[in-house]
């Protein structure tokens, strides 16, 4: 399932912004291409992957808004062949800062069931054996 799709992309940005960023063409066509934006879209699907896989088992079932703004920030910032201005800049920025969050588990998602099980190496622990030290077997020592 995609985190962001090329409408998500136009409804944030602009198709203007688009059409300037995606028109390549040695005779400009005045329209967005659609080629270039589903590239920057994977790029930054699979960014987003490398960051959620060792802590979620992907692919997601359900697209958090979190995870749908990030691939909004991170794609638009892809599409820029030249330095993009200072906002979307500070946008990728803060995305990336986010995802090492999501990666270190100090931004959890809200996607049930999904997160991978820990180690189980902290904690409790708990045995269903008898105890091996008991006033009984201890007689003579207490």
């Amino acid at each position: 399932m995609a985190y962001a799709t090329l409408q998500d992309l136009a409804y944030r940005y602009g198709t203007a912004l688009l059409v300037s960023l995606t028109d390549r063409a040695a005779v400009p066509t005045g329209a967005i291409d659609a080629a270039v934006v589903a590239r920057a879209l994977a790029d930054a699907e699979a960014t987003i992957d490398g960051y959620l896989a060792g802590r979620y088992a992907l692919p997601l079932g359900t697209v958090p808004g979190l995870v749908a703004d990030l691939a909004r920030a991170i794609a638009i910032y892809k599409l820029h062949l030249s330095a993009p201005d200072p906002k979307i800049k500070d946008d990728h920025d803060q995305a990336m800062r986010t995802l090492r969050d999501i990666a270190a588990g100090t931004v959890k998602l809200g996607v049930a069931g999904v997160e991978t099980p820990s180690t189980g190496g902290s904690g409790a622990r708990i045995t269903d054996r008898e105890r091996p030290l008991t006033a009984e077997n201890l007689k003579g020592f207490i």
